[in-house]
């Protein structure tokens, strides 16, 4: 790997500017949340003003300011936590936390060896060990990772299965009422299908677990086997339902009169930008590269379901 200068004018407006947009969100935040939190953010608030003196210093760059995209971002997250209110912030606040920490892993790991790795020890033990308990002490925790990945399994399997059925159908039929029959009654056998499908797994994971717990207590022996706080019936219920939720995106210009998949196509692309969007930031990932891997999965499928429903149309003589 070819080493990066540790005084990198990109990187270091970067980190200056990131550093500069939590303690901005933070100190907005503190005027519209309630005074029993005010001391979090207090705490927050002075850890990000030491760690954005800080990396002032390392670059030796002053900014205080946010470029355009920092403050447009800002006044959409504010406006998210006044619409939605204590349950926003918490949930902001957990996602600014996982966000940062990996970020920092991530140069950690890249600039080991060298005087920027040295620098981002602090930053990191900071991230660790306080402003990764205050946030926990304030949120309890709001983001369940299962849940994101049972939201995000169901909701992307909905988009990308029905979207690839409705290309199809249209592809094979060429008429609407037939696509709209086809692809609801596929909607509905996937969602109870994946409902299923998440009920008997984590059922078994919870057998295991409840039989390896027991076994260590007959035998007197210290368990470090914990119980399963997720529900095997509320997970089948959030996967069965966020696939109906994704399902509904394609369907629905049909409904409304669409008589090509054009338009199914257009609306699943915009659910895919916009949930991979707000997953992405809960779960501190890469939102561009969430959105392309996405996009680039529903236009295989598209292209793939609608030439084969094309070819059976030619093949079979299907006719409407």
């Amino acid at each position: 790997m070819k080493p990066i200068p540790p005084h990198d004018p990109q990187l270091a407006r970067t980190l200056v500017l990131d550093e500069l947009f939590d303690l901005s969100l933070y100190q907005a935040l503190r005027h519209v949340t309630h005074p029993d939190v005010h001391h979090t953010l207090d705490e927050l608030i002075t850890v990000e003003t030491a760690h954005l003196a800080f990396w002032k210093r390392f670059f030796s760059l002053s900014l205080d300011q946010l470029n355009p995209g920092r403050r447009l971002k800002l006044s959409f997250l504010m406006f998210v936590c006044k619409l939605f209110g204590s349950t926003a912030v918490h949930l902001v606040l957990e996602a600014i936390e996982v966000h940062g920490i990996r970020k920092y892993l991530a140069l950690w790991r890249e600039y080991q060896g060298q005087p920027l790795g040295e620098a981002l020890n602090g930053i990191l033990m900071d991230e660790f060990k306080h402003e990764d308990v205050l946030v926990t002490a304030l949120t309890e925790r709001k983001i369940n990772a299962e849940k994101i990945r049972n939201i995000f399994l169901g909701l992307n399997d909905g988009l990308v299965e029905i979207l690839g059925a409705v290309s199809g159908f249209f592809g094979a039929f060429g008429e609407a009422s037939m696509v709209l029959v086809a692809a609801s009654t596929t909607a509905v056998a996937g969602a109870l299908s994946m409902g299923a499908g998440a009920f008997l797994a984590l059922s078994s994971e919870k057998e295991v677990k409840t039989t390896e717990i027991a076994k260590k207590i007959f035998l007197g022996e210290a368990s470090d086997v914990t119980p399963m706080e997720e529900s095997p019936i509320g997970s089948a219920l959030v996967v069965g339902t966020a696939y109906i939720a994704g399902a509904v995106v394609p369907v629905l210009p049909v409904i409304v009169g669409a008589t090509s998949a054009l338009y199914s196509v257009l609306t699943a692309g915009l659910m895919v930008i916009v949930v991979s969007t707000i997953l992405s930031f809960l779960s501190g990932m890469d939102i561009m590269r969430r959105i392309l891997l996405n996009l680039i999965i529903l236009t295989i499928a598209v292209g793939v379901t609608y030439g084969i429903g094309v070819f059976a149309k030619h093949l079979w003589g299907i006719a409407v």
